[in-house]
C-alpha cells in the first residue's frame, strides 16, 4: 500500500510535484529554524559550564588536601566601554598549584594572560584608557576551556603571594571549580543567564513550529478536492478507510521526510550564522551549537509524524464514504466549547500570577505550557469565531457578494479560518513578544542612566567598608584635571558623627557622605546646596543614582569646608564630556590609584540587563523574519487551494451571469474577514497572555506596544489582504466555460 500512495504521489502531474516540493520546502525551513533554536540552548549550557572555574574563591567551597595553595583573588566587578571584564589574580605557592583552564601554566608575578578578545582590545586601544589598569605583560592567550564566548573579556595576572594575600578578598584554593558551588553573594560567576534564555529559546521553539505544522497541513490540501475524487473512487472499487487514510497521509509523511533530512542541511548552513547573534549578548563559539541524539531523533520523528496527523485531518473527509465527495453536505457547525482550550491556557497563566515557580524547569513548564496551549487554542476556537461573526454579518447585510461569502463562511467555517491561521498563529506571537521586550525595556532600560549621569566616572567604597584613603594625593587630582574631556569631581567624605542625619532612615542605612558645595557645583547631576551652605550630606543614591538628581537639594551638614577635607574619602565622582576615552582614561587613573575599590559607570550596571534585553530583541526579530513569512505563503497557498477546488461552482456562476467582480468581491471576504477578526483577538489575546507573564515572571504591569507597533500590524494585515488580492486574477482564467464542462 505505502509502494501504491508513493506511486500516486508522483503521478499527479506538475500540481503533485509542486505540491511535494512546497511541503519539502516548508519543512526544511521550519526544522532548521528548530534545530538552531535547540542548539543555541544546548550552546547557552555549554557556555556555562567552561566558565565555572571562575567561581574558584567562593568562600563556600570545600578544598582537598595534600595540594600547594594558590592565593585567588577575583578583582570584582570590571568594565570596559560596557562591555563586563573577568579579572582573576593568583599567586601559586608550590608546583602543584591548580591552574585555571585554558592555559598551560600559571602567570608569574608581573605576567598576566588574557582571552583572545581582551588581548585584541589590549592592543588596540591607548594604554591609559585600558592597559595601564594591568600592571605586568602579556604572556599568552586564554583558550576557549575557560571562555563562554569568542567576545569574552577575561584576565588572569600573576602576583606575588604576599602582597596578594594580604589584599581584601584574597583567599587560597587547592582545587579549581568544576561545578557550581552552593553560594549566593560570594559566586562571581560568569557565563549568561542560562535560565531565562532556555525559558525563553523554548517559548521561540513553539512559536517556530505551530506555523510550520500550519503551512504543512495548508500545503497538503492543494488540489484536495480532485485527491478527494480520485480516493472517493478508491473507496468505490472496495478501498477501506484505513487505506484511504495511509494513502493521505503518505504523501506528506514523504515530503515531511525529505523536508525533515533537508531542515538538518540547512541548520548546518544556518550555524555559522547564529553563532553571531548574541541571543545572550556574545556570541556562541560554532562548535557549542550542537545537538543530542535525543533531540535529532525527536526531530526526526516527530516532524513526519506531525505532517502525517496534519495530511490525515487536512483529507479526513473522504475516509468517511465513498459517496463522501458526490454527496457533500454542509459540514457540521463547530462547537462553542472549541473555545475552551484557548480559555483554559489563559486561565493557566493566570494561574501562576503570583503562584511563580521557584525552579527554571517549573518555569519553563508553568509559561511553555501556557503559551502553547493558548496557540492551539487560538487554532482550535478560530472555526468557530469565523463562524459567529459571519452569522452576524449575514443578519446585518443584503448585498449579493457579502451573502455569499458569509453564508459560506457560517457553512464551512474551518475552511475560512484555515486560510488564515499561520498569520493569527505569527500575529499572536509577534504581539506577546513586542509586548513583553518593550515592557521590560520600559522597566528595565533606564540601567544606562540619563544623559547627565552617563558622562560620569564613580569611585569608592559600597556601604560597611572603610575608606578608600585618608587624603586624595594632589597628584591624582592633577592627573584627573589633566584627561581631555574632564568636567568637574566631588569628593565625598567620611561622615563619622552622623551630621545632618536623616531620623526617618532605616536602621541599617547608611550614613550621607559629607562633600563640600564647591565639589557639587563642578557635577550637578548629583544635586545642589541649600543656599548660603558650605557642606552638604549627600546620601548614597545622589551618586549611585542612574537619573540626574540635579533638582535635589541635599541638606546642610554643620560643618566647614576646611573640617571636611580632613575627614576620610570614601568616594570620587568624575564628570566627563561623555566620550569613551575621557571615561575610560578616568576609569583607568583611578583603578590604578585605588586598585582596591572600583570605578562604576552607569552603563556598567545596566550592561548586563542591555544585553539580555538585546538578545531578546534579537529572538523577537526572528520570530518576526520567520513566523510571518511562513504565515504569508499559507496564506496565498490557501487562498489558491481554495479558487481550484471551486473552479467549477465559480464557472457555473459566471455562465449564469455572475459578474467576475462580484466573485472577487466574494473570494476577497471570504479571506478578508476572519483575518481581521480574528487578527483582533490574536492581539488582545497576546496582550493578555504577556500580561499576564509579566506580572507573574517579574512582577512588571503591562506596558502598551505603542503607536510604531500597531502601525506594523496594520501595514502587516494590510500585506496581507494584496497577498489576497495577487491571487484574484487567477479566478477569471480558471473559471472559464471548460472549467464547466470538465469539473
Amino acid at each position: 500500500m505505502i509502494t501504491f500512495a508513493l506511486r500516486l504521489a508522483v503521478s499527479g502531474g506538475r500540481q503533485a510535484v509542486a505540491r511535494l516540493l512546497t511541503i519539502t520546502a516548508a519543512t526544511a525551513v521550519g526544522v532548521g529554524l528548530l534545530l538552531s533554536t535547540l542548539a543555541a540552548v544546548n550552546a547557552v549550557g555549554a557556555a556555562n559550564d567552561r566558565m565555572l572555574w571562575s567561581n574558584s574563591g567562593a568562600k563556600s567551597r570545600t578544598e582537598t588536601a595534600n595540594v600547594d595553595p594558590l592565593w585567588w583573588r577575583d578583582h570584582g566587578p570590571e568594565f570596559y566601554d560596557g562591555k563586563r571584564l573577568l579579572y582573576i589574580e593568583v599567586a601559586a605557592t608550590g608546583p602543584t598549584s591548580p591552574v585555571p583552564p585554558g592555559m598551560a601554566k600559571l602567570p608569574a608575578t608581573g605576567e598576566y594572560y588574557a582571552s583572545p578578545a581582551l588581548a585584541k582590545l589590549i592592543r588596540e586601544t591607548p594604554a591609559d584608557h585600558l592597559a595601564d589598569r594591568f600592571p605586568g605583560r602579556l604572556v599568552g592567550e586564554i583558550g576557549k576551556a575557560a571562555l563562554a564566548s569568542p567576545d569574552s573579556l577575561v584576565l588572569v595576572e600573576g602576583q606575588d603571594r604576599t602582597a596578594l594575600a594580604a589584599r581584601p578578598g584574597a583567599r587560597p584554593i587547592t582545587t579549581v571549580a568544576d561545578r557550581l558551588p552552593d553560594c549566593q553573594a560570594d559566586c562571581p560567576g560568569g557565563g549568561v543567564r542560562g535560565d531565562a534564555m532556555t525559558l525563553i529559546l523554548s517559548v521561540v521553539a513553539g512559536a517556530l513550529l505551530f506555523p510550520v505544522v500550519i503551512f504543512i497541513g495548508t500545503a497538503t490540501r492543494l488540489s484536495a478536492a480532485t485527491r478527494e475524487q480520485r480516493y472517493a473512487a478508491m473507496r468505490l472499487v472496495g478501498a477501506t478507510p484505513r487505506q484511504i487514510t495511509a494513502i493521505a497521509a503518505v504523501e506528506s509523511t514523504l515530503a515531511a521526510v525529505a523536508g525533515t533530512v533537508l531542515g538538518f542541511v540547512v541548520f548546518l548552513l544556518l550555524r555559522p550564522l547564529v553563532a553571531t547573534v548574541p541571543f545572550t549578548g556574545e556570541r556562541f563559539f560554532t562548535e557549542d551549537l550542537t545537538l543530542t541524539a535525543v533531540q535529532c531523533a525527536a526531530v526526526l520523528l516527530g516532524v513526519p509524524l506531525a505532517a502525517a496527523v496534519a495530511a490525515r485531518l487536512a483529507l479526513r473527509r473522504v475516509t468517511v464514504s465513498p459517496l463522501g465527495v458526490s454527496r457533500r453536505a454542509t459540514p457540521k457547525p463547530p462547537s462553542v466549547w472549541r473555545v475552551a482550550p484557548l480559555l483554559a491556557g489563559l486561565a493557566e497563566l493566570a494561574w501562576f500570577v503570583g503562584r511563580r515557580p521557584q525552579t527554571t524547569n517549573g518555569q519553563t513548564a508553568a509559561y511553555l505550557t501556557g503559551f502553547l496551549v493558548v496557540m492551539f487554542g487560538l487554532v482550535v476556537a478560530g472555526p468557530w469565531l469565523t463562524m459567529a461573526v459571519a452569522r452576524l454579518v449575514a443578519a446585518r447585510t443584503s448585498r449579493p457578494a457579502t451573502l455569499i461569502a458569509v453564508r459560506r463562511l457560517a457553512d464551512d467555517p474551518k475552511a475560512g479560518f484555515r486560510s488564515v491561521a499561520g498569520l493569527i498563529l505569527a500575529l499572536f506571537v509577534t504581539t506577546a513578544t513586542v509586548a513583553i521586550i518593550g515592557t521590560i525595556d520600559l522597566n528595565r532600560g533606564e540601567l544606562s542612566g540619563d544623559p547627565q549621569t552617563r558622562v560620569a566616572v564613580e569611585h569608592g567604597v559600597m556601604a560597611g567598608e572603610p575608606p578608600m584613603t585618608d587624603a586624595l594625593p594632589e597628584r591624582v587630582l592633577a592627573d584627573l584635571r589633566a584627561v581631555p574631556g574632564f568636567r568637574g569631581i566631588a569628593v565625598a567624605h567620611a561622615n563619622p558623627d552622623g551630621l545632618a542625619h536623616d531620623p526617618d532612615a532605616p536602621p541599617d542605612w547608611p550614613e550621607a557622605s559629607l562633600v563640600s558645595c564647591a565639589d557639587l557645583a563642578q557635577t550637578p547631576a548629583v544635586g545642589h546646596c541649600a543656599p548660603g551652605a558650605a557642606v552638604a550630606a549627600v546620601e548614597p543614591f545622589g551618586f549611585l543614582s542612574l537619573t540626574s538628581q540635579a533638582a535635589k537639594e541635599w541638606p546642610t551638614a554643620p560643618i566647614t569646608a576646611e573640617a571636611v577635607d580632613r575627614l576620610p574619602v570614601v568616594s570620587l565622582y568624575v564628570t566627563t564630556d561623555g566620550t569613551t576615552a575621557a571615561k575610560e582614561r578616568v576609569r583607568t587613573l583611578l583603578s590604578r590609584a585605588f586598585p582596591d575599590q572600583h570605578a562604576r559607570m552607569v552603563q556598567d550596571w545596566g550592561s548586563a540587563q542591555q544585553k539580555e534585553l538585546a538578545g531578546w530583541r534579537q529572538l523577537a526579530d526572528v520570530v518576526l523574519l520567520t513566523t510571518l513569512p511562513i504565515a504569508g505563503c499559507s496564506l496565498a497557498v490557501s487562498v489558491v487551494a481554495g479558487l481550484s477546488d471551486r473552479r467549477r461552482p465559480f464557472a457555473m456562476l459566471r455562465l449564469t451571469g455572475a459578474p467576475l467582480r462580484m466573485l472577487r468581491v466574494v473570494i476577497g471576504l471570504e479571506s478578508a474577514l476572519p483575518l481581521l477578526v480574528v487578527s483582533a483577538i490574536a492581539i488582545g489575546t497576546g496582550l493578555g497572555a504577556a500580561a499576564m507573564f509579566l506580572k507573574s515572571q517579574m512582577d512588571y504591569d503591562l506596558v502598551s506596544p505603542g503607536a510604531v507597533f500597531f502601525g506594523l500590524v496594520l501595514l502587516g494585515l494590510a500585506s496581507s489582504l494584496g497577498i489576497i488580492a495577487s491571487t484574484l486574477p487567477l479566478l477569471k482564467r480558471i473559471t472559464g466555460p471548460e472549467a464547466a464542462r470538465n469539473g
